[in-house]
């Protein structure tokens, strides 16, 4: 019982963490977004285009799949998921054993001459 309640505590605190850095990563992204936009405008690098903006774009990809990461992908596969998993895998394995021993008892003479 103890166990599966600090199972269910490790997992809890895991997920805040995880929320925890993508609120970060979200704030970043804003403070950071406008840095770079006000950089692009008043300084110039020898770059005509609007690099500021691809730039932006490319981070704003990267947090989208840092947010799927988060509610979605782990929100799904976590330790329940990984247990139901390795007993389906498990008992594929042992009804592939079952066969094969089923098989061999079949197939050896049960009175040999």
């Amino acid at each position: 019982m103890e166990i599966e309640q600090h199972e269910r505590y490790e997992y809890a605190r895991k997920r805040i963490d995880q929320k925890k850095r993508l609120y970060f990563h979200f704030v970043l992204f804003l403070l950071g977004s406008i840095f770079l936009f006000i950089a692009n405008h008043f300084l110039v690098f020898g770059f005509t285009s609007n690099w500021a903006t691809w730039v932006i774009t490319l981070w704003f990809f990267l947090f989208i799949l840092h947010f799927i990461k988060v509610y979605i992908t782990d929100r799904f596969m976590n330790k329940d998921w990984e247990r139901e998993q390795i007993e389906r895998l498990m008992a594929l394995q042992q009804k592939k054993i079952d066969q094969l021993q089923t098989k061999t008892n079949n197939e050896t003479p049960s009175n040999p001459q």
